[in-house]
């Protein structure tokens, strides 16, 4: 659950074409550069062909328009820390938001900003000092009992799930049985949201997270989910309860509105249920499918947090899709770029930098804990990264532990990728434990 993680996961309810541009930022790249290879795990081969042709590199976009792609791990932390690449899509012109047409009719990058103001919520969307404010709030909500008090949770919740697994018989599909509904859970309790109302937000967020569904299919799913959350901010401010949004109702000053607090709940319902979902069933199937690593975590249970991290810096199941546009001229690792551009930051290969990491392609239980870009940087870094780690830690522990024959019920190859998704994962995992 992240600011970059939750560009692709959130729907933006200021400027339609920052809707639509990241609903269709996959269908502007070539198909080898968003959809996975023969292993899942790695990069896309066309980001792999990349390799060794420079940190920062031009990015022609299949919309006419010219980016810049971003591979190195320094590099990016650059872009991503650094004040003159701009997170507001709603006031600068985003490339990979545009449609042919509009690239014609204006192929220059434009420097004028588009809004003087802004009165929404959608702090993934904004820079300093407008996102300082609403990240200050958010910080203050993520407090150290709130964690603790869901670190107990995430366990009962991880137990039950896994109980209720062995209980139905000896196979499953991971996903809605487990990777699904821990995380979805404890962001509904988070937040406040009832527990009967997880269906529903979790089928219009697996929606408007589709590249396949159609502009439809997104707009009336992105719709509902509004409604859903203003409906939820409405009896919150009613009738308030130990939860974050309560927090976020009563406890700011100046005080939020009705469409900002929609806007932030969104964001952090959305992001913090697809990314971990997708982490916790993608990190079992590369668990399972590197039998000498998960022995190894088998045979030394207190491998668990250097696991997480490996498999946070192995996947990163962020597509591409982490834009920002320069507000000047800009120098980035000898190549220059203009204001106005868009950046495009490829967090799978910024994770597996040769420059940093020894066999960058190889999954290392063991490998000494160093910083990655799972959780973004900057003053857009995770604001849930704690329990992000507390779920898959847990989630993941408990898992191997209670179900310690678990292995794939089909082969391989036959288990569905999300290539079409914008967070990667698998659709479902077939797993049985006979």
């Amino acid at each position: 659950m992240n600011d970059a993680t939750s560009q692709q996961a959130a729907p933006v309810s200021t400027g339609e074409s920052t809707r639509e541009g990241v609903a269709v930022m996959r269908q502007i790249l070539p198909v080898d550069m968003v959809e996975r290879g023969r292993c899942p795990f790695d990069s896309p081969p066309g980001l792999q062909q990349r390799r060794g042709k420079g940190p920062v590199q031009p990015l022609p976009l299949l919309n006419g328009a010219q980016a810049w792609l971003v591979t190195g791990f320094d590099e990016a932390r650059t872009v991503l820390a650094d004040a003159r690449f701009s997170a507001d899509k709603v006031r600068h012109r985003d490339a990979t938001s545009l449609q042919p047409h509009e690239v014609a009719a204006s192929p220059e990058p434009d420097t004028a900003p588009n809004v003087e103001s802004r009165d929404d919520g959608m702090f993934v969307f904004m820079d300093p000092p407008e996102h300082t404010r609403l990240r200050r709030l958010l910080t203050g909500q993520f407090t150290v009992r709130r964690m603790r008090a869901l670190e107990a949770r995430v366990t009962e919740i991880a137990v039950e799930h896994i109980e209720a697994m062995a209980a139905a018989g000896t196979e499953a599909d991971l996903v809605p049985a487990f990777a699904l509904p821990l995380p979805s859970l404890v962001i509904c309790e988070l937040l406040g949201v009832d527990y009967a109302d997880r269906a529903e937000f979790q089928e219009r967020t697996s929606t408007g997270l589709n590249a396949k569904a159609s502009d439809e299919e997104r707009a009336k799913a992105r719709f509902e989910l509004h409604a859903f959350m203003q409906r939820l901010v409405t009896g919150k401010r009613a009738k308030p309860a130990d939860d974050l949004l309560s927090g976020l109702i009563h406890d700011a000053d100046p005080p939020l509105t009705d469409a900002q607090l929609t806007d932030v709940a969104l964001i952090l319902l959305a992001a913090g249920h697809e990314t971990t979902a997708n982490m916790l069933g993608l990190g079992t199937y590369a668990l399972l499918e590197h039998p000498e690593q998960l022995a190894a975590l088998r045979a030394d249970p207190t491998l668990i947090d250097n696991t997480v991290e490996e498999l946070l810096r192995y996947l990163t199941i962020i597509q591409l899709g982490v834009t920002r546009v320069t507000t000047q001229p800009v120098t980035l690792a000898g190549v220059d770029i203009p204001a106005g551009a868009t950046v495009v930051i490829a967090t799978p290969e910024a994770n597996r930098d040769p420059q940093h990491w020894p066999e960058p392609d190889r999954l290392d239980l063991h490998r000494p804990r160093t910083p990655h870009l799972a959780f973004g940087h900057g003053v857009h870094q995770c604001l849930g990264q704690q329990l992000a780690r507390i779920e898959m830690r847990i989630g993941l522990g408990e898992l191997f532990t209670r179900l310690p024959a678990l292995r794939l019920a089909v082969p391989a190859d036959e288990v569905p990728l999300r290539n079409e998704m914008l967070i990667f994962g698998v659709h479902s995992l077939p797993v049985t434990w006979a």
